[in-house]
């Protein structure tokens, strides 16, 4: 042939998005039902359910008053919360003189002593790790720790998980993280104590974030340029599905052994996938493995019908491909800018999605019913995605998102401190606002990060941003903990108004970034860096991109956009 083409043209030829690219996406979005769910699974397992302390001598006390007795009782024993949003003081205990008797009415000693032993209100939660293991007041300190460490493990899975993708394949990288999310999430409902549920939840975050990494990429390579939008904004609407499920499941088992159980053991029917998920054949071109690429196309072209077209383009003689790792994209000036760009945007869109989930119950009025509206605003945030990604382009729809969801977050300041009560369904609507902003811009930030990135380091760049949302996702507890520290209705408006702020600085840098729409994705580190240049386009038809730089050396591109 006289015209060599490349991948996108072939993909062009043997459909874009026909029946074989169908059953494949939607067999890769399904694991991302269970990714949701692990994600924000620990706001079930790790729930704080409403407590005080067990009255001393009283084996048969419970939070809830059981006659006017028990209410002298506890009256008697533990003392009132300077907290409005609380009843009781939560780990203080008066230091009564007398032991326990029916009829005492402990007029003694009334200064309070701290407590080892408690008792929780079972109207939310039935059990969860936090209230089996007394994980309250000097224990509790440990919570925030204990949530960070499955995102300090989603963080190493970005980058372990990354590297093998792009190393070994992106099949061979999913079906390791699945085997090993299949064992440590069944072996989480019968973790014993704190040191092993952390180790657990830690394996549990690195392999749920490696298949979520894996599944999209590979969603991406085998889809046509003009349908990149439609298969990968596809992924929303099945984690969106994840946290609804888990509000349902979690309001009808309210059991966090059970809960996990179930969710754990779903793992095992994506062990089929070794079996019937192809590799990238965008990835094995790129690798060399000409043959196997091969085959992959011809079932494509195979089963979308579309065999005539085999001949010519199996015809095709490749250029030799560059190489590339995770180091290209820091050591040219372009990928670096917009790698920080990338970095910090990533950062606050997980701190802010996965904090408003955290925070469910800081906002008041019904636990499920919030955590089940957060859960269901990531369905229009998906519908929004597919209609207006390729409308108004990538950077405006994550731009115009983390701005909106920012203000929308920052205006929960006046309900909560000014109207109170009487303004919490306004409250509520702020808050699903935000968690919809948030929800548009991690589905775009994902699609536009993947489009900068050239084929060759597309994988670990990905990874590198993915990892920088899990710092974003390990401050997420200590923002929410920090409602607790200041307290009262000042400290409930606190996390909103650091997700809002962040929101829109992050959106604001952003603006920086080239457009990604209609766009051929770039291949080598040369492309990568010419992205977003008038240059670019032509160069990629011609295919001269490697004499251009072979002839110019490392070439100084001046644009007004990282």
């Amino acid at each position: 042939m006289d015209k060599k083409m490349n991948f996108d043209e072939i993909i062009e030829k043997i459909g874009s998005f026909g029946k074989y690219q169908i059953i494949q996406v939607i067999l890769m979005c399904l694991p991302h039902i269970n990714a949701a769910i692990f994600m924000v699974m620990s706001v079930i397992l790790l729930g704080v359910p409403k407590y005080r302390c067990n009255i001393p001598g009283y084996t048969g006390d419970t939070y809830l008053i059981q006659s006017p007795e028990h209410q002298t009782l506890v009256d008697n024993y533990i003392p009132r919360s300077s907290d409005s949003t609380k009843d009781y003081d939560q780990c203080h205990i008066y230091n009564n003189n007398s032991t326990y008797s029916h009829n005492s009415t402990f007029p003694g000693n009334r200064s309070t002593v701290e407590c080892d032993s408690w008792v929780y209100s079972q109207s939310t939660f039935t059990e969860t790790f936090v209230s089996e293991h007394d994980l309250v007041c000097s224990n509790g300190d440990l919570l925030s720790l204990t949530k960070m460490m499955f995102f300090v493990g989603v963080l190493v899975g970005s980058f372990t998980f990354g590297l093998l993708a792009d190393r070994y394949g992106r099949k061979f990288s999913m079906c390791c993280a699945i085997v090993l999310q299949l064992l440590s999430s069944v072996g989480l409902a019968w973790a014993p104590n704190l040191p092993v549920y952390i180790t657990l939840r830690f394996m549990i975050g690195a392999t749920t974030n490696g298949i979520v990494l894996t599944t999209f990429v590979l969603t991406l390579e085998i889809v046509g340029t003009s349908k990149r939008v439609q298969a990968s904004m596809i992924n929303g609407f099945f984690f969106a599905g994840g946290e609804v499920i888990l509000a349902g499941l979690s309001y009808l088992l309210r059991n966090w052994q059970y809960i996990e159980l179930i969710v754990g053991s779903s793992t095992v029917f994506y062990l089929s996938f070794f079996w019937i998920i192809q590799e990238s054949p965008r990835w094995l071109l790129n690798h060399g493995q000409t043959k196997k690429a091969e085959k992959v196309i011809k079932r494509i072209a195979e089963v979308n019908k579309k065999s005539q077209y085999l001949e010519p383009i199996l015809n095709y003689k490749e250029d030799e491909k560059q190489k590339g790792d995770i180091r290209h994209i820091f050591t040219s000036r372009v990928l670096f800018g917009r790698t920080l760009i990338l970095f910090l945007n990533w950062c606050v869109i997980a701190m802010t999605f996965y904090g408003l989930s955290m925070n469910t119950g800081n906002i008041g009025g019904d636990f499920y019913l919030n955590f089940m509206l957060l859960g269901l605003m990531d369905f229009p945030s998906s519908l929004l995605l597919l209609l207006l990604l390729n409308r108004i382009g990538r950077k405006k729809m994550h731009c115009t998102s983390m701005i909106v969801g920012g203000v929308s977050c920052l205006s929960t300041l006046f309900t909560t401190t000014y109207g109170g009560e009487s303004l919490h369904g306004l409250t509520v609507a702020l808050v699903l606002i935000g968690k919809l902003g948030a929800g548009c811009a991690f589905g775009s930030v994902f699609i536009f990060t993947s489009e900068l990135y050239p084929t060759v380091v597309r994988n670990a760049g990905m990874g590198a941003c993915s990892c920088f949302a899990r710092f974003g996702s390990m401050i997420a507890p200590y923002v929410i903990s920090s409602a607790a520290d200041i307290g009262g209705t000042t400290g409930k408006a606190v996390p909103l108004i650091v997700f809002g702020s962040a929101s829109i600085a992050a959106g604001l840098l952003a603006l920086f970034l080239p457009e990604t729409l209609n766009k051929d994705l770039p291949d080598t580190i040369e492309e990568g860096k010419l992205f977003g240049t008038p240059e670019y386009d032509s160069i990629k038809k011609t295919g001269n991109i490697n004499k251009r730089f072979a002839m110019e050396g490392e070439l100084s591109v001046q644009t007004g956009s990282v």
